[in-house]
């Protein structure tokens, strides 16, 4: 294996580590007709499946990467639980508060 390689493999490692495994997973959707037995009906009749995604809801957003700003895909639900470092933001052309030790 090169080097190249290896190392593409070790970033791709990390990242997974750090924002989770963020490929889909795979499904089925179903189309059906008729009505279900509780409503009256003979019950539902599967007429089609298709295989389908489910895709966790992805967002790029800027991320504190070992001291480092950089733009990544990472799930809302990692974001909501906190999981997530985001930059400071402040008002352009101030100057950050600093204690005055005199």
């Amino acid at each position: 294996m090169s080097t190249h390689k290896k190392h593409k493999r070790e970033k791709r490692d990390k990242l997974r580590e750090l924002y989770g495994d963020n490929t889909p997973a795979k499904g089925n959707s179903l189309s059906q007709r008729g009505k279900p037995k509780y409503l009256g009906g003979n019950g539902r009749k599967t007429t089609g499946i298709t295989r389908r995604y489910f895709r966790k809801n992805l967002q790029r957003i800027r991320v504190v990467e070992d001291g480092k700003v950089v733009r990544r895909w990472v799930p809302v639900s990692m974001i909501r639980a906190g999981l997530i470092q985001k930059p400071v933001v402040r008002e352009p052309f101030t100057i950050p508060d600093v204690q005055d030790n005199a």
